[in-house]
């Protein structure tokens, strides 16, 4: 426990004093360099993963003819009513 009232003192000056007061966290978590790079690397690697599939997904309609696209429709004109 770091809290309490620590003295510096110089021989040419005299004693200093400073009082801690120091709150620690309970449920906190000490996160190190590895972990954070490996958060970094797992979400690009997620948003590469789902930028594919939204490519794959949207670029499947582009091959596809609906029904009615490409033939022609003759429609009767004032003969045959």
């Amino acid at each position: 426990d770091p809290r309490g009232t620590y003295t510096c003192s110089l021989k040419s000056r005299e004693p200093s004093t400073l009082q801690v007061h120091y709150r620690m966290c309970q449920n906190c978590i000490e996160v190190d360099a590895p972990t954070i790079s490996g958060i970094v690397v797992a979400d690009v690697v997620a948003t590469v993963f789902l930028a594919i599939a939204v490519y794959c997904i949207t670029g499947q309609d582009k091959g596809r003819m609906s029904r009615g696209e490409g033939r022609t429709h003759w429609l009767p004109t004032g003969g045959d009513r």
